[in-house]
């Protein structure tokens, strides 16, 4: 028997991790939509890493103030432009493989402020 303050399902193994408050996808969550986007500098930053991915290089770029549709169709451009594979999630974009100066070259020309970190 549950609780009537327990909060529920947390993961489902259908859809991933639940909003504990209107018990959807958290992809889907409805009752996050109101939340603002975190303020940035307007400025993307660029960096390759490899923690984490098996020893696989991945191109990263930050900062892009954009929503998840705008972030995900700069994804696709940039996925296009580096003929790579890639994702957007999490305010981030990561496209697989070194193509740092490709990157920083298109985005300059479409008018982002860009800088490179890291090694």
């Amino acid at each position: 028997m549950q609780k009537s303050g327990a909060s529920g399902l947390v993961y489902s193994t259908d859809s991933g991790r639940m909003c504990p408050d209107c018990r959807q996808p958290v992809l889907a969550c409805t009752c996050g939509q109101a939340t603002p986007l975190p303020l940035r500098d307007g400025v993307l930053r660029i960096s390759r890493e490899k923690a984490g991915r098996g020893g696989k290089t991945v191109t990263v770029v930050r900062g892009a103030a954009l929503d998840a549709a705008a972030l995900a169709g700069l994804a696709k451009r940039l996925k296009a432009v580096c003929g790579s594979g890639g994702t957007a999630k999490g305010g981030v974009i990561e496209i697989q493989g070194e193509h740092a100066d490709r990157l920083q070259a298109w985005l300059k020309q479409h008018g982002f402020v860009v800088k490179r970190v890291g090694g």
